[in-house]
């Protein structure tokens, strides 16, 4: 094997949106615990965290005394992350010790592998900063290895990207089963069971509830997918797109997206163990559920997993049903600026800037903000379901209306196509 400059720059390119993605994603873990801290305050009238700061306080620089910078308490998640790490690990000896072990691990690694395959922008342009340094440094960089640097906002742009995210998915219960049959105490155990029911009840409703999807724009890929998305309007809320997109076949379908896309939200909130839903784990009954005999960093992980899954959840909800980094504007879609945005100055009528690609980026965070705040602001207004409650739910009322949604739309699919040949 030839190892030249284009794959050099691949592996470089790749390692590089490995260390982005998993450093993104545990930075917004971290501040999501003091989102939902902060918010859930706020709705029951409190303070919340806002002490914790950079420790300044008390110091005198130069004469002058230096007061504690508090900050909003946004340094909260180092606090909690140094109790978390000094704290004395104790493992019971009632427990069975190598699955002990392993179910925090698969607690928290199948939420950052699903994240390989979120298309988080459109492309990633550093083939400036390339020839900068080129010039820089007296480096000869072909044309093929500074367009290398040019690559998609993607770990791994599979053509299977949905059917690989349910299947990684998938995998998350066997971590809080394990975690409940190892501890070899009833409350835990209980919880494990819980989870392991819910999980597999409301993952029918999941997988049904994107198939229309499928049916729709026929592919699998998640690029594809906003790419169709950036064309036609967001699938969940298709009257946002340019009048010049609607036809009958999408005034017909856009009902029967918008409920997949409410299928998909409510089993989101089962998958994820999150209020209404956290049977699982349900202080009243089971004192934590599966994780009651963990602590320290075992607990961390289990914590810092359920977040995960929570981000990365929505990050799949805002590219199947919400375009992505897409907006309803085609200049923005395309990276050209329209020529009557005088506003603009000297971008009017041009191509956008090499580094526009950031704001897409930005626009896709931003979406995925909004529902964080979605799944903070559920949990704390609506009360937790009796269990019987929760299952009847999934199998005589989800499971259905996703089967006879997937009917109408392969119908309707399948009429227009018809009329087109």
């Amino acid at each position: 094997m030839i190892i030249d400059g284009p794959t050099v720059v691949f592996i470089f390119m790749s390692l590089l949106k490995c260390g982005a993605v998993v450093g993104v994603m545990l930075g917004l873990v971290a501040y999501s615990v003091v989102a939902e801290r902060r918010y859930s305050a706020w709705f029951q009238d409190r303070i919340g965290p806002n002490r914790v700061g950079l420790p300044l306080g008390g110091m005198t620089i130069g004469g002058f005394r230096v007061p504690l910078l508090r900050l909003f308490g946004l340094f909260q998640p180092v606090a909690d992350g140094l109790k978390f790490l000094l704290k004395e690990e104790i493992t019971p000896g009632h427990v069975t010790k190598p699955y002990f072990y392993m179910a925090p691990v698969l607690a928290m690694v199948p939420a950052l592998l699903t994240a390989a395959v979120v298309p988080f922008g459109s492309v990633i342009n550093l083939e400036p900063i390339a020839r900068w340094v080129s010039n820089a440094f007296s480096l000869s960089l072909d044309a093929a290895t500074l367009a290398a640097f040019n690559s998609p906002a993607v770990i791994a742009d599979l053509n299977i990207g949905v059917l690989f995210v349910f299947a990684i998915v998938s995998i998350s219960v066997y971590g809080i089963v394990i975690a409940g049959w190892s501890s070899n105490s009833k409350y835990p155990f209980l919880g494990s069971i819980r989870s392991s029911a819910q999980m597999i009840s409301y993952e029918i409703a999941m997988g049904l509830s994107v198939v229309p999807v499928f049916l729709v724009i026929g592919n699998l890929n998640l690029q594809e997918i906003i790419a169709y998305q950036s064309q036609h309007g967001w699938l969940a809320l298709a009257f946002i797109a340019q009048p010049s997109n609607w036809t009958l076949e999408s005034f017909m379908l856009w009902p029967f997206l918008a409920l997949s896309f409410v299928i998909f939200l409510v089993a989101a909130f089962a998958e994820t163990n999150r209020l209404p839903f956290d049977l699982p784990e349900c202080e009243t009954e089971l004192i934590g559920g599966y994780h009651t005999e963990y602590g320290a960093f075992k607990f961390a992980l289990f914590f810092l997993g359920e977040y995960a899954a929570m981000l990365v959840t929505s990050c799949i909800m805002v590219t199947l049903f919400f375009g992505g980094w897409a907006l309803p504007l085609p200049w923005f879609n395309g990276l050209a600026i329209p020529a009557d945005w005088h506003f603009l100055g000297g971008l009017a009528g041009q191509a956008a800037p090499t580094w526009f690609w950031l704001v897409h980026i930005g626009v896709f965070l931003s979406k995925m903000a909004f529902f964080i705040f979605f799944f903070i602001w559920v949990r704390w207004t609506f009360p937790r379901f009796r269990y019987d409650q929760l299952m009847d739910l999934g199998w005589k009322f989800f499971i259905p209306v996703a089967l006879a949604n997937v009917v109408i739309v392969a119908f309707i699919v399948a009429y227009f196509q018809l009329n087109k040949a």
